[in-house]
């Protein structure tokens, strides 16, 4: 029994704390952390308990195989959830071991993309309403993703320039898109509603916008500065869970895919159309209008053209892009 003049000895972190200390130190997002949290810990239970040191491959295939056959799971989710594993042993047991380098990846279906024409674009635009009619025309006029356009925050918009900076995209890359002249006058009237919100929670002393990485120590003043705010922010507070602060964050992506669905149903479509199939539909009409595959993969940010050439194969020109002899008769 250790005494009052015994020093306490700490106990080494939990697994999982071990887990989240990595994933921050390699600035993985929070929803990357809860997810890759969460795998882990069903691993550990589906195995009994048992440390993760003490299994290997073949405990890990039969989690995966468990997750496909009786879990029912996607590939892509299969694909999480062995991406998480192969964090946990190589990132935070130091585990280097043969078989992390031989467990098979499911392999995703090929699928195309869900497209809307034009028509069906404007239809689902006009039943929107407020922020999230604007946000849909961002969505479409840019061809930003979701969460792209869910953090967008003031500086990053050039009026002078129509231009919109996308900043940490996918793969952690800056791009540059257009700012769309039907939406410049609509998005600079919600920045001024925006700013009045700003002005209160300043003299609320909450005006505080979370900043990534170490912005927040090398510039302890920006958070809470206008440019930092969110454009499209939430309507209430609410607590970091990595620092306890509480401030008021983006706009949460939930809402906007609720209204998307809304918008889908009443304009009587059949197409499963989500927030993500405005950007699709934006690539192929862009391709559809003669524009160069190079500059929609620029603007889209992806890293390798082969991604933007599956727009191609949904062109409103049948299939390949062959006209059906029957259309010649």
């Amino acid at each position: 029994m250790p005494t009052q003049d015994t020093p306490m000895i700490n106990s080494p972190p939990k697994l999982l704390d071990q887990v989240r200390d990595k994933l921050r130190v390699k600035h993985y997002s929070i929803r990357t952390e809860s997810v890759y949290v969460d795998w882990i810990k069903r691993f550990i239970l589906f195995h009994g308990k048992r440390h993760p040191q003490e299994m290997g491959a073949p405990e890990l295939e039969v989690f995966l195989t468990d997750l496909a056959v009786r879990g029912g799971v996607s590939a892509s989710t299969q694909n999480q959830a062995l991406s998480a594993l192969l964090f946990l042993y190589r990132e935070v047991l130091k585990v280097d071991l043969p078989w992390l380098d031989n467990v098979t990846r499911a392999k995703r279906p090929q699928r195309l993309p869900v497209v809307l024409t034009t028509a069906e674009v404007r239809a689902v635009l006009d039943r929107m309403d407020g922020v999230y009619a604007l946000m849909g025309k961002l969505l479409y006029g840019t061809g930003m993703r979701l969460m792209e356009c869910v953090r967008l925050r003031v500086k990053d918009m050039d009026f002078g320039r129509n231009e919109i900076l996308i900043r940490d995209g996918k793969g952690g890359k800056d791009r540059v898109t257009m700012l769309p002249s039907a939406v410049a006058a609509p998005l600079a009237e919600h920045l001024q509603r925006r700013r009045v919100i700003f002005e209160d929670d300043l003299a609320a002393g909450k005006a505080e916008a979370w900043l990534p990485d170490a912005l927040a120590k090398k510039y302890p003043d920006a958070a809470t500065e206008w440019a930092w705010q969110y454009v499209f922010c939430s309507g209430s507070y609410s607590t970091d869970p990595r620092s306890g602060r509480q401030r008021r964050h983006h706009l949460d992506e939930k809402l906007l895919q609720r209204a998307m669905k809304r918008a889908v149903t009443a304009a009587r479509l059949t197409k499963p159309a989500t927030p993500h199939t405005l950007r699709h539909s934006f690539a192929t009409h862009l391709l559809e209008g003669g524009y160069d595959i190079r500059t929609v993969q620029e603007l889209l940010g992806h890293s390798d053209v082969s991604t933007t050439m599956i727009y191609t194969h949904v062109l409103n020109k049948g299939g390949r892009g062959v006209m059906s002899p029957l259309d010649k008769l």
